[in-house]
């Protein structure tokens, strides 16, 4: 058997159905062999960026391995930014990049090439991978296909690659003589807390609190605990917040929204007014905490929950618990133990918080001039299970901030990486892994141009596909920054910076497209949503848009701007605030 009818042939019996990737010449084998299975179909992009993100994408959607192909040199290279958004957020992916033939490569000669294109993809992506290795030996493709799998998908999940010259692609084995990868089993150990003993500490604590809040992060996804702490928190009773990456873990009437630099001013107070937070799949990084840790949550008990030891070790608080834990083992131990978990009546402490909700909305006015009341309206026309993939920029921390999440839908972005060009690549990712729900990507006219030419996919299959552009005609995060700290100097945000015709461009694809240019416009939202077929809608905004509220460097996360009066921003506070300076 063929080492490529080998390697696809195993992947199918493992469950892929799609790989995506883009054909060259040290990936021939590989191709040929994905054309002659009758298991496997192979999804071609026109960008090898692309076809990280579309693997990411997937595998998002499955909870489990996604796979992206490339050929050898540029090919490969061209995956790094997918691989990196991959590794930083925590994504179960295998990138397979073909080389040269073994007896072509430089090894530890001083030469720079000896193939043509031939690149040490694996030196280059070590850092921002799990396990990447070269396949020197025919015999050992089982071997490396278990256990990078293995590794992509164990304790905090993420990519791995597998860099495969052409003569072991081409080189004939027997599959029944192959060695086999033993995975390794280890026991996740809270650290210093023997068996029972962190439970009972946790639950103390929670039962100690008077204003305890849950705050989810990409953890919780990850771990695929969603509904084990959707029962966490309709049993205790205790509100929760989430981080940009727990967006679409799921909540009922406890959930009071995103924190951080541009979170809502609710779940930014909630943090700050907490005695108690339980942190769960967080990396509670400056974005969440502020840049000052000495102002977060200053009268706040901090509980860790991680699979990442390294997270923990870089402590929030000198006294934080902290425990590596699996987040599905963590909630289905405290689930069990509910009975036990009594802390005070939390009516007031969930009034108190609604109150918030209530006199800060994220959205001002009902009109096209508002992008969060877009969103809203965007939130409105969805229907339950929908997935919506977010690009990266002001689109995104709108959608963040005023996306009202309903049943079963997901809500896929980069976060660690915050890669432009993310939407429109993983929604076809997303839709190839479930094809029965309706896939939206939402982008910014920069972004969007990033991955543009992945139109010609959606028109080459007809994916129904909904692309909505928020397009300001400008790169208006740092437009926004520009304005703050460089006195409007628009080098290469306006100035040197232009959009095209978006709707003319996805007519040249094929694409229906359609425009909001006024208010009573917003109605195609609706119209455009319910397409069976792919539609590109562009949705014309003032140029100097903003992302509010937004966290200025140095101030504790509930003290967002624009600020607000001091004594209505004293009202709100529980806990003293800071001094002015």
């Amino acid at each position: 058997m063929k080492v490529s009818d080998f390697i696809i042939d195993y992947l199918a019996k493992y469950g892929v159905r799609h790989i995506f990737g883009y054909a060259g010449g040290a990936v021939t084998h590989l191709l040929d062999s994905i054309y002659q299975s009758r298991d496997m179909k192979f999804i071609s992009v026109y960008h090898e960026q692309a076809a990280a993100f579309a693997a990411e994408g997937y595998a998002r959607i499955k909870n489990d391995i996604g796979v992206a192909l490339a050929t050898s040199g540029p090919g490969a290279t061209n995956l790094i930014t997918g691989i990196g958004s991959a590794f930083f957020d925590s994504v179960p992916c295998l990138y397979i990049t073909g080389q040269v033939n073994t007896y072509e490569y430089k090894g530890d000669s001083s030469v720079r090439q000896m193939g043509f294109q031939e690149t040490d993809i694996v030196s280059i992506v070590a850092p921002i991978t799990k396990y990447a290795a070269r396949v020197n030996e025919a015999k050992s493709i089982q071997y490396e296909l278990q256990k990078a799998i293995a590794i992509a998908n164990s304790s905090r999940k993420g990519p791995v690659l597998l860099d495969i010259p052409m003569d072991i692609q081409r080189a004939d084995i027997d599959p029944g003589s192959l060695s086999a990868y033993e995975e390794e089993k280890s026991e996740l150990v809270q650290e210093e807390h023997g068996d029972g003993e962190w439970l009972n500490e946790v639950i103390t604590t929670l039962n100690h609190s008077r204003r305890p809040v849950i705050l989810a992060g990409g953890g919780v996804r990850t771990a695929g605990a969603a509904e084990l702490l959707g029962e966490f928190a309709q049993k205790t009773n205790i509100p929760v917040v989430c981080s940009l990456m727990g967006l679409d873990v799921g909540y009922d009437d406890n959930f009071y929204g995103l924190i951080g630099a541009y979170g809502n001013r609710c779940a930014n107070y909630a943090l700050a007014n907490s005695d108690l937070i339980l942190a769960l799949g967080s990396r509670l990084d400056t974005r969440q905490t502020g840049t000052n840790l000495s102002t977060f949550a200053r009268e706040a008990k901090l509980i860790r929950i991680d699979i990442d030891e390294h997270e923990l070790q870089r402590r929030i608080k000198n006294d934080e618990l902290s425990f590596k834990m699996d987040i599905a083992d963590f909630l289905s131990s405290v689930n069990k133990e509910t009975d036990r978990i009594s802390p005070p009546d939390l009516s007031s402490w969930h009034s108190i918080l609604k109150g918030y909700q209530k006199k800060y909305p994220s959205y001002t006015k009902d009109d096209r001039t508002d992008p969060n009341n877009i969103m809203k309206k965007i939130s409105e026309a969805t229907k339950e299970g929908d997935i919506i993939c977010l690009d990266v920029g002001q689109n995104q921390m709108w959608a963040a901030q005023s996306l009202e999440l309903k049943e079963g839908q997901r809500l896929l972005l980069s976060g660690g990486m915050g890669a432009m060009g993310f939407s429109l690549p993983v929604a076809i990712g997303a839709y190839y892994a479930s094809p029965d729900r309706n896939i939206i990507a939402i982008a910014g006219d920069g972004g969007f141009q990033m991955n543009i030419q992945e139109l010609q996919l959606i028109k080459r299959n007809q994916l129904p596909i909904k692309i909505i552009i928020m397009n300001n005609n400008c790169l208006g995060m740092i437009r926004h920054f520009q304005e703050m700290y460089f006195e409007g100097r628009y080098g290469g945000t306006i100035i040197g910076y232009e959009a095209p015709d978006f709707g003319a461009v996805a007519r040249g694809y094929g694409i229906e497209s359609m425009e909001i240019e006024k208010n009573g416009d917003l109605r195609k939202i609706e119209k455009a949503l319910n397409s069976d077929q792919p539609l590109l809608l562009c949705i014309h905004l003032p140029q100097t848009t903003f992302v509010y509220p937004k966290l200025e460097v140095g101030k504790p996360i509930e003290d967002q701007e624009p600020l607000l009066a001091r004594e209505e921003f004293y009202s709100n506070m529980l806990i003293a605030p800071l001094e002015e300076k």
